[in-house]
């Protein structure tokens, strides 16, 4: 099928902008400067899963006889791997800047990040005892000859590589390897303030290890394998344990093929040819960079700095604040019975729902919990009081997706634990990953069946819900709870084309219920009224979707949408996207929210979901979009949204040449600290009015205490002044609100 792509862009170059685009955090100088190191850190973490998985992915499909064209850009797997090298070697450039940038900076700051060769005699001679007593011990190495191999170097691994020269001419010239070990610090302090980095200790005297050689030259090396791992269910018999075939699983993605290697200057040619063949990869898949690689010691190396430096400069310290509208001193499930509740990571905290578990785990009226977990925390909260369920009587299920990808392992280690508790565990379908964030608590209250459900846009995970921006609804719409009911017992069986009638639901509704929603936009804008569509999520790139979005732009709809990555709409184009507009934030947050509105504020359909606009998310997941119904819910993910988008420091917008660029606006929101200074501000209240009574409280009590003493003196002479002090007390806090 031939496919217009005048208005679309290919799904890997432009998540390669994306990450461009945290690339620029760590280059912002208005950015704390140990904040700009993390994003350094992030942006090297997000390029070496993309080389895992998408480039895996796309190296499997080039060696494919029938070449798969990706109905974006008409590009071949080959033509898109290209694309991908040539963008990647101007990444790299950039990085290697910024790193030069950061290592300056921290320089004013008194930090400094060093060479062996900066040292002076006295610290050199601290690092060389260091390498003696430490990290020799510690380290693999070996010469490569024929009786010993070329090893098996490990993904994301650190190695040296020196060329060796025998000091006796009756020798040829060998290689020299050495492996770093995962418990070996990445850096050594000096001092406080002083760094060196430990590739750069060993590049200086890791040719000591190699007796009766001279070091002719030494570099440093990564190799990232690929990770595209099939979870083909075919690939396993029917009588294994899906937990013992996914261990499998999960180790044999160290041994897949390298994808990239990284190494720290150009190799010479005998070298570069002995490398290529051992490994094997072709010449365009090795990549010169002279910044760090595997990044992810900055975290740790942050943390080890003095206090003093790490207040002055790291973001202000922010711990997710509690609900305004929650009163975590009354039971969580009464209050959903009133009203719904929506909560905002990281902005508000995820206590008031994990509350809410605990309190389902001890109510004698609660007969069962339904939940499904895709990523869960390594120390979860949530399973504890799931696990507290089960070990009640209560009937608990929990679909947990095994193959959450990088998080196969605890998912495996907690569905074990859970099913030991007496938790009944499923795994999802066959071909379909189980993405989806809903609970369903069952209640058997005044003689009837009561229904509490929670939605969520992601995150069943306390510790990424402290970075990942989602929303978490949850409600007593008894509708709602109902199909969330229908929806675990498809589950149970294995069904996934159920009906329902207010969620929608991947692969079988989602798709439908979508197009509905935009056709009642596009049949508003030919009948000439305002017709609107905001969207907010991660990722869109899935074709049917982007064509009609596309048809809603050519019938006068107005379209706003903020993707924080992949997008492969382009806005703008005449007779295609000219009114759609596309934005995108990366700030200290990562936002991670899937929000659908259809029509203005006044009249619009609003859902939350736990799908991207992406072809996996809408035809190969289970995933769920729930309505809001309650006005006072409905406002606030509405007021949000303003925020989001009235953000004019953080936020770019996409060109229609595929180039995001700053807005034109005065430079006054981040939408982010917006955010929290609502949260906190909310938060405050809501503590200061739980303490403060209202005047109408307090004459009230008068009068009772008037009636009270009244009467104790008629029977006894004298009056009660036992709680005088709390009543004083009170009497001053409520003049204390008075006067401000």
């Amino acid at each position: 099928m031939d496919y217009d792509t005048s208005f679309t862009q290919n799904r890997e170059l432009s998540w390669l902008k994306f990450n461009e685009r945290v690339l620029e955090e760590a280059a912002d100088k208005n950015v704390e400067l140990f904040e700009r190191l993390k994003f350094l850190a992030i942006f090297d973490s997000n390029f070496e899963e993309f080389f895992r998985v998408r480039v895996g992915s796309l190296m499997d499909l080039a060696n494919v006889k029938k070449q798969s064209i990706d109905n974006k850009s008409n590009m071949t797997p080959q033509e898109q791997i290209d694309g991908i090298i040539e963008y990647s070697k101007k990444l790299y450039e950039k990085k290697d800047q910024v790193y030069q940038d950061l290592v300056e900076d921290l320089k004013k700051t008194g930090i400094n990040i060093l060479k062996v060769s900066e040292l002076d005699e006295r610290d050199r001679e601290m690092v060389h005892y260091y390498f003696n007593s430490t990290v020799e011990p510690l380290i693999t190495f070996q010469i490569i000859d024929r009786v010993h191999p070329f090893p098996r170097l490990p993904n994301q691994s650190l190695n040296l590589i020196f060329e060796l020269e025998p000091e006796k001419k009756d020798k040829d010239e060998l290689i020299g390897l050495i492996q770093l070990p995962d418990l070996l610090k990445r850096y050594f302090k000096i001092s406080d303030t002083r760094i060196v980095l430990i590739e750069d200790i060993i590049k200086e005297f890791g040719c000591e290890v190699f007796d009766d050689y001279k070091c002719l030259s030494s570099y440093v090396m990564t190799v990232t394998r690929n990770a595209d791992i099939s979870y083909d269910d075919e690939d396993y018999e029917v009588d294994e344990d899906y937990r013992s075939y996914m261990k499998k699983m999960v180790k044999l993605r160290q041994k897949l093929l390298p994808v990239r290697v990284e190494i720290d200057r150009p190799l010479e040619s005998k070298l570069e040819k002995f490398l290529k063949n051992k490994l094997p990869i072709d010449q365009n898949h090795i990549f010169i960079t002279k910044s760090p690689m595997s990044c992810d010691f900055i975290y740790e190396m942050v943390s080890d700095m003095p206090k003093q430096a790490i207040d002055e400069n790291s973001y202000r310290p922010f711990e997710p604040q509690a609900s305004a509208v929650v009163d975590i001193n009354k039971p969580i499930m009464d209050q959903v019975r009133q009203k719904d509740i929506i909560l905002s990571y990281p902005y508000e905290s995820m206590d008031s729902f994990i509350k809410l578990l605990n309190e389902a785990a001890e109510d004698d009226r609660v007969t069962s919990i339904k939940i499904t977990i895709y990523r869960i925390a390594k120390d979860s909260r949530i399973a504890k009081a799931l696990i507290k369920a089960a070990e009640n009587g209560k009937e608990v299920v929990v679909l947990m997706e095994l193959r959450a990808r990088f998080d196969e392992s605890n998912n495996i280690i907690w569905s074990s634990r859970l099913e030991d508790a007496g938790c009944k565990i499923i795994y999802g379908f066959d071909h379909y990953k189980c993405h989806s964030k809903v609970c369903l608590i069952t209640s058997f209250i005044d003689n009837g069946v009561f229904y509490v459900s929670q939605v969520g846009t992601g995150n069943y995970n306390e510790k990424t819900s402290k970075i990942y921006t989602d929303f978490s609804l949850i409600t007593s719409n008894q509708a709602i709870g109902k199909d969330i009911k229908d929806l675990f017992d498809n589950f149970l069986i294995g069904k996934l084309n159920g009906s329902y009638k207010e969620i929608m639901v991947s692969p079988k509704s989602m798709q439908d219920g979508l197009d509905s929603l935009i056709n009642e936009q596009i049949e508003k804008a030919k009948r000439g009224e305002d017709a609107y569509i905001r969207l907010k999520m991660n990722s869109i790139s899935d074709r049917q979707l982007i064509d009609k979005l596309s048809e809603a732009s050519n019938s006068g709809v107005k379209i706003d949408l903020m993707v924080r990555g992949i997008c492969c709409i382009l806005p703008g184009i005449k007779g295609k996207t000219e009114n759609i507009r596309v934005y995108q934030i990366v700030g200290r947050f990562l936002e991670h929210h899937r929000v659908y509105q259809f029509g203005r504020r006044e009249d619009c359909k609003l859902y939350i979901s736990s799908a991207d606009f992406m072809t996996r998310n809408i035809r190969k997941r289970v995933e769920v979009a729930c309505p809001i119904y309650d006005e006072v819910v409905k406002n606030k993910v509405l007021d949000f949204m303003d925020t989001m988008f009235s953000d004019d420091v953080k936020i770019r917008e996409l060109q229609s040449n595929g180039e995001y660029r700053k807005l034109a606006r005065e430079k006054s929101i981040i939408a982010q600290d917006e955010l929290i200074r609502q949260a906190e501000e909310n938060s405050a209240c809501r503590k200061s009015n739980s303490v403060i009574i209202s005047e109408k409280d307090l004459k009230d009590e008068v009068v009772d205490r008037q009636k009270s003493e009244s009467i104790a003196v008629k029977q006894t002479g004298s009056a009660d002044t036992s709680s005088d002090q709390s009543f004083i007390k009170k009497i001053k806090r409520f003049f204390v609100k008075k006067e401000k």
